[in-house]
């Protein structure tokens, strides 16, 4: 099904007040400060493996108007999984629990809800675009449009059917925003705007549903634009997906055997970040031109990492929000952001 409807609601949050982003932070991978982390090189492979352990990156974020936190926390039970960042320093968060959203200064690390939720709703993947639109992905079928500065619901798209899916991730890309479903080989493509027709993409080619297990899991543009990546959470692979024909082609890994337990992943230029979630790990890799062949060049660990899913940017960090699947769900669960350098 590929009909949306615009959904009010009455909830809100004042504006955040204006403030000019930091810039000239040198996005150098693994350049981590003097005390807030160490790296290992394997001479075998070539990679090198970052450990950070908090502290500020060199001419990064906090410089000159002392450290921004690298781990600030979450309402309990929140049961969080998205994170998205614009071109100011909020990350918005969403809820498996029913679907709220919170922001977080990220100078602070203070935040509030900016959506309360509510029953039957989820929200998982989220991007925030440059209009001030988030988009996100709601699990049972269906994606939503919020306005970011006050958490209206601007419009619900349904995908799918209720059952037997499970929207998860979403990325912007040209001139709509692309959605995973982990449960059936597809993409879904909604208008980025407050209407339009959804895009329903069936995936071909190398691409092979498996039953019973998450597939299609974090999506993001290849380098040139003109076509997605998707990572397949089981086995563990990506694949280039052609925007015109939903054909996917299985990404050579050279330095890695597979991506296992691939979650969001996160592109700068043609560096490709993907979290492991069970793994606690981010693995970084190199793609070449055509985004056919991605090569192992480190991996970045955290002792704060407690399953990240997904991951947003701000100047030279990457922050991400601690799911903890092996941890008991429940409303008095503790859950946090954590920030790591790049």
């Amino acid at each position: 099904m590929t009909r949306s409807h615009p959904h009010p609601h009455p909830h809100s949050l004042p504006h955040p007040s204006r403030r000019a982003l930091l810039g000239g932070a040198a996005l150098t991978a693994f350049a981590v400060a003097t005390g807030a982390g160490a790296g290992t090189a394997n001479a075998a492979t070539g990679t090198k493996t970052a450990t950070t352990t908090g502290g500020t990156t060199a001419g990064g974020v906090g410089a000159g108007g002392g450290a921004w936190p690298t781990e600030f926390p979450l309402p309990n039970g929140f049961l969080p999984e998205g994170i998205a960042i614009g071109r100011k320093p909020y990350a918005y968060m969403g809820s498996r629990a029913n679907g709220a959203i919170y922001r977080t200064d990220l100078r602070t690390g203070e935040g509030g809800i900016l959506f309360a939720g509510g029953t039957g709703l989820i929200a998982v993947g989220l991007k925030l675009d440059h209009d001030g639109l988030l988009y996100v992905a709601g699990n049972t079928g269906v994606a939503r449009t919020h306005d970011s500065r006050t958490g209206e619901v601007v419009a619900t798209h349904q995908l799918t059917e209720p059952t037997g899916h499970f929207i998860n991730d979403v990325t912007l890309l040209g001139d709509r925003a692309w959605f995973t479903d982990s449960r059936a080989a597809a993409l879904y493509g909604v208008p980025r705007g407050r209407a339009g027709t959804v895009k329903t993409l069936p995936l071909t080619g190398d691409w092979v549903q498996l039953p019973d297990v998450n597939n299609a899991n974090g999506i993001v543009g290849t380098p040139d634009g003109r076509a997605l990546i998707v990572v397949k959470s089981t086995p563990g692979e990506l694949y280039n997906v052609n925007l015109k024909t939903g054909h996917a082609t299985k990404i050579t890994l050279t330095g890695a055997t597979d991506v296992v337990n691939g979650d969001g992943l996160y592109r700068i230029g043609r560096t490709l970040y993907v979290v492991q979630n069970r793994l606690n790990l981010i693995s970084v890799f190199h793609l070449n031109s055509k985004a056919t062949t991605a090569t192992l060049t480190g991996t970045i660990t955290n002792p704060h990492f407690d399953v990240p899913t997904t991951a947003a940017r701000f100047a030279n960090r990457l922050y991400l929000v601690n799911a903890r699947f092996t941890s008991p769900q429940t409303p008095e669960t503790t859950f946090t952001g954590v920030a790591v350098p790049i």
